[in-house]
């Protein structure tokens, strides 16, 4: 549940052009690398390559400036930024060792921090989660406030100049061999030159017809069609509140509807509900209440029906989840380099686009000492581990879903029905429960859930009728 703004001004640049329409040169002997989108996954691509180039160019369509009221908003080209945003704490643990302090400064602007299923509570299968010790640690928060703080960290980094209000059209160079961005600000056109282009532009990234134009072919896609909908409003928080639990997380049901809700800066609830298959949540309040009413248990809808409501709610689509198979070009151009969302969007159900972005973000960081021409089909090998294990999780979860269209295997059969008598036991046995949170938040393998002593509790404690009563677990 794949996706803002500025807590700072841009900073200027001693390096920044004079005049816009003229080439920009690369100062002889310096490295020179260009990220194209300023999302979290842009970020954290510029993070790493700071560290590696003399200079980063961050290309980015919207501008960053402050809000009126001095918090960061929502950037037009980050529609999704209006939802829930939920960083796995794979994703938070690799996002710590690029920028160290990351947890504890999102605590200090706002954020609220949790171990998942002691300060959260997590419903799957219509029944509640077992509380359990898990080792893993929840930071809630606005995926604005999340950007705003990577942002600010990244722009104060040494050689990162920002390039906002500024929109790629295409790249420069060959087929075998990208040398820069074509680029427009304010109407004109300007050509970028660099030693290495990542695009972070999301999902929907035009890398591919941009490598056609080049001569080079455009990789083979993977797409799954989900139709999934949200609606999402804010609440404002209620005195005790804050002795509750951070964070209620209901995954969608055999109907297809699911939601959430998280405490955020500003003493604020931020709920999304969601639908698969095209059965959406409404924007009217009324029946936003009403859908709410309809989940595994009674949390979201208290909060929906007993809190000051801030604003109505909004909606938003996600269609298809889409993966580019770059990682099976025969050959690549050196230069270029497709990560995020661009090269892998999932279903935002399951909260795994950060923290994914944040694994390639270490895969190129691992890379970057390797020759020019061994660059790109190194780094897709390192990236598409945790792509695929992310890919393997969402696809499947989703298949799980009787109207999805789509051929199922026998192994995706089987598959889902152990992980449907895992979510069962979860309800009864916290070391279950422990086992499939940190599946869940990619720390371990799915291969976690079949050892011997896992597996062993899943069939004694699968049996639970998935249409119980939610209540609320203990210790077994």
């Amino acid at each position: 549940m794949s996706s803002d703004q500025t807590a700072a001004t841009t900073p200027a640049h001693p390096d920044a052009p004079r005049a816009r329409g003229a080439a920009e040169h690369a100062v002889p002997g310096e490295g020179h690398a260009i990220v194209l989108g300023a999302g979290i996954a842009g970020l954290l691509a510029t993070r790493v390559l700071a560290d590696r180039f003399a200079r980063v160019t961050l290309v980015e369509r919207d501008e960053l400036t402050e809000t009126d009221g001095g918090g960061p908003d929502v950037r037009r080209g980050v529609p999704q930024a209006r939802h829930l945003h939920g960083l796995l704490d794979r994703g938070r643990t690799a996002i710590e060792q690029l920028y160290p302090g990351f947890t504890a400064e999102m605590a200090r602007r706002g954020a609220a921090t949790a171990e998942v299923l002691i300060g959260t509570r997590w419903y799957v299968a219509g029944l509640r989660v077992a509380t359990a010790d898990t080792g893993l640690t929840s930071v809630l928060a606005t995926r604005p406030l999340l950007e705003a703080v990577l942002r600010d960290r990244t722009l104060a980094l040494p050689g990162v100049r920002p390039l906002p209000g500024t929109t790629a059209r295409g790249l420069l160079g060959a087929a075998h061999r990208v040398r820069g961005v074509l680029a427009v600000t304010d109407d004109e056109t300007r050509t970028l030159p660099a030693d290495l282009v990542v695009d972070a532009t999301g999902r929907g990234s035009r890398a591919g017809e941009w490598l056609t134009r080049l001569g080079a072919h455009a990789p083979q896609e993977e797409r799954l069609e989900v139709d999934l909908g949200y609606s999402s409003r804010f609440f404002r928080c209620a005195p005790g509140d804050a002795d509750g639990p951070a964070s209620i997380i209901m995954s969608t049901g055999a109907n297809g509807h699911g939601g959430g809700a998280i405490r955020v800066e500003g003493d604020r609830w931020h709920v999304t509900l969601a639908g698969m298959l095209g059965d959406h949540p409404p924007t009217d309040p009324a029946e936003f209440a009403a859908f709410a009413a309809g989940l595994s248990g009674p949390d979201i809808h208290d909060i929906v029906t007993g809190r000051e409501p801030l604003g109505d709610p909004v909606p938003h689509r996600f269609r298809q989840s889409v993966r580019r198979r770059f990682d099976r070009q025969p050959i690549v151009p050196r230069g270029f380099l497709v990560l995020g969302d661009a090269l892998c969007s999932f279903n935002p159900l399951y909260a795994q686009g950060m923290t994914v972005a944040a694994q390639q973000a270490l895969a190129l960081r691992d890379c970057l000492h390797v020759p020019e021409h061994e660059l790109p089909q190194r780094f897709y090998a390192a990236a598409g581990a945790a792509v695929t294990a992310a890919w393997q999780l969402a696809t499947s979860a989703d298949l799980a879903h009787d109207g999805l269209v789509a051929r199922r295997t026998l192994r995706t059969r089987v598959t889902n029905a152990y992980v449907a008598r895992a979510q069962r036991a979860a309800h009864l046995d916290p070391r279950v429960a422990r086992a499939f949170l940190r599946v869940t938040n990619l720390v371990e393998s799915p291969a976690a859930l079949l050892d011997p002593r896992i597996a062993g509790r899943i069939l004694l404690h699968g049996n639970v009728s998935p249409t119980a009563p939610a209540s609320e677990p203990g210790n077994h």
